[in-house]
């Protein structure tokens, strides 16, 4: 696991700062705020960089957000902040409802490419939304 943050620390340190990586940042503190959450991180360059959040009370399933970094232009990066779509409500129909989309389940995704400060926070709640129903 050590290994995992090592290489997610230096994904991050070598991202040039944009407003991206400013919202991925805030989804960051927020799943690490999940109480008991576990994170991973999978590097694919060129397609994307993945945080994935778990819950060791979660039955199976094997996380309960996933934050992507889409690398497929290193320079215009943005997220795809996904979860599974019976985890999180999305009163605001700011995300995209996604049959299949996380792990083979139906998914509600919010794609950020700014840190536009009301779909933060919206994401932000959402993090937290799932974080508690996987705590269940």
């Amino acid at each position: 696991m050590e290994n995992v943050m090592e290489e997610f620390e230096a994904f991050v340190s070598t991202w040039d700062s944009c407003e991206a990586k400013d919202a991925f940042l805030v989804f960051r503190q927020a799943l690490e705020a999940v109480d008991g959450v576990t994170l991973d991180f999978k590097a694919r360059p060129g397609i994307t960089y993945s945080l994935r959040g778990a819950h060791p009370d979660q039955q199976g399933r094997d996380l309960f957000a996933l934050i992507d970094v889409i690398d497929d232009d290193p320079e215009q990066r943005w997220l795809s902040v996904c979860f599974y779509d019976d985890l999180v409500t999305d009163e605001q129909e700011q995300g995209d409802w996604v049959p299949g989309g996380l792990m083979g389940e139906d998914a509600r995704c919010f794609n950020v490419d700014e840190a536009d400060e009301d779909l933060v926070t919206y994401v932000v709640e959402r993090i937290r939304e799932a974080g508690a129903g996987a705590a269940k």
